[in-house]
């Protein structure tokens, strides 16, 4: 196990280092140091001494990825790339262009994402594999196939949709919940209602059907027929056998997702006020600030990557068959 998951790591760098190479290349083909320096300084009249100060400043003034003025390995290690990644590695995000400490906002905000994502994921979870049994259990009948109907529906609408639809019913329509903001303690629970119900309703449709064409694979097996042959009910099968065998399809899904619910939602946490990290990515590229961009791609990254290797250890504990290598 050691091993396995050392080599895993070994292997989650050079994909790294791609992302960082990707992150960079991206961003400032879009935006130049300068354009960065005026967006920063935010005065109407910027001299050139003031863009070339702030450059100096905030490491702007280096080349991207090739220094050739330098020589030798400097040429590589006095650039931009080199010395912003290899702080990303040591977990080391900075300050970021306006000047804060990029670790303390992560810290500051990972809580609000969390309050929406982790109620979000596990009741949408415990809601879509429900329905999915349920489906399962009266397959091929008339429920089955207005279910599927509606859920191919919800998919088909964009979830921006459900969010101004939800805002303009249960906020200014019938004033139920704020329609946007945040506060710390119980008191916060009244902004998250609506968000949260918002995304499990949004997911339903995809998760409902995914779910659903696990539990009936499972059902064409051989060891559904001998259970049933042995004179076991369809809710015996299902609950019994049906959800357990399913569980590693599903955990591809879940363990996966788990370490990005800590990244937030950009959407959701934009449109409802919530100052989490998804907020705080979109205000970072509206800023055109690359400090926080890099080091939210590279932390995402690094979350992403976790979350395969558990679900590799995981399968190990439902399944002992399968041999980590």
């Amino acid at each position: 196990m050691f091993e396995y998951i050392v080599k895993r790591l070994l292997f989650a760098v050079p994909i790294l280092i791609g992302v960082n190479v990707i992150t960079f290349s991206l961003f400032f083909m879009v935006n130049t140091p300068d354009d960065m320096a005026r967006a920063q300084l935010g005065a109407k009249q910027t001299t050139p001494e003031m863009i070339q100060s702030w450059k100096v400043e905030n490491g702007y003034d280096k080349p991207l990825f090739f220094n050739g003025d330098a020589s030798g390995l400097d040429k590589i290690q006095h650039t931009l790339f080199v010395q912003e990644s290899l702080k990303l590695f040591a977990f080391d995000f900075g300050q970021s262009d306006s000047g804060r400490q990029i670790s303390a906002d992560i810290q500051e905000r990972m809580g609000p994402s969390l309050a929406i994502a982790l109620p979000t994921f596990i009741i949408g979870l415990v809601t879509n594999i429900a329905l999915a049994l349920l489906i399962v259990l009266f397959r091929g009948s008339r429920l089955d196939t207005i279910t599927m109907m509606v859920a191919v529906a919800i998919m088909s609408v964009s979830g921006l949709f459900y969010i101004i639809a939800g805002q303009v019913l249960f906020s200014k329509t019938w004033h139920w919940v704020p329609i946007s903001g945040y506060a710390e303690g119980w008191e916060g629970i009244k902004f998250l209602i609506l968000p949260v119900l918002i995304g499990v309703f949004a997911g339903i449709g995809a998760g409902m059907r995914w779910y659903r064409s696990i539990f009936l694979e499972e059902m064409s097996k051989d060891y559904v027929r001998t259970a049933k042959a042995k004179g076991l009910t369809d809710i015996k099968v299902l609950f019994g056998h049906v959800l357990h065998n399913g569980m590693l399809p599903i955990l591809t899904g879940v363990v996966v997702v788990i370490p990005t619910l800590f990244m937030g939602s950009l959407i959701m946490e934009s449109f409802f006020g919530i100052p989490g990290l998804g907020s705080y990515t979109i205000d970072a590229i509206n800023a055109q600030d690359f400090g926080i961009v890099k080091a939210m791609v590279f932390l995402g990254s690094v979350l992403y990557i976790i979350g395969l290797i558990l679900t590799d250890i995981s399968y190990t504990l439902f399944d002992p068959r399968v041999k980590l290598s």
